[in-house]
């Protein structure tokens, strides 16, 4: 499980529409594998060097998204990130989409929670809310 404060994640999200606005759109999550799917709003959860969700509006040469570490898997701040990515996320790399479309009205329908919980599993993305 990987969690985010939920007004960060907003933040990535505002910051990716405010990107595809001025840059012409949004990147593909699958380097153009997939054509069209997940170029609308939302956030992509990558696992490398830790896990973090990032911004996925263009961008302009030069710039970089907006990236957020999840409070389990940041490599600055928790010497054991690798085994949880790993456990956790799996030992590739990766990538996947989650839709603003799915997120936004999850927090707008529960103010009080203050974190997203992200959990994979072989086939699916599972989101929750936890307040702290």
């Amino acid at each position: 499980m990987f969690t985010f404060p939920i007004l960060a994640v907003r933040n990535i999200i505002e910051r990716g529409t405010i990107d595809a606005a001025n840059n012409g759109g949004f990147r593909n999550p699958y380097f153009g594998l997939r054509p069209g799917e997940g170029e609308v709003p939302g956030v992509w959860l990558v696992g490398d060097q830790g896990v973090y969700l990032m911004s996925n509006g263009k961008l302009a040469d030069g710039d970089r998204p907006l990236v957020l570490y999840s409070e389990q898997c940041h490599p600055n701040g928790n010497p054991d990130w690798h085994d949880y990515k790993r456990r956790h996320f799996g030992g590739d790399d990766g990538i996947e989409f989650i839709d603003a479309e799915q997120l936004i009205p999850l927090f707008d329908r529960n103010f009080r929670c203050t974190h997203l919980n992200v959990q994979l599993s072989e086939r699916q993305v599972s989101l929750s809310l936890i307040t702290r």
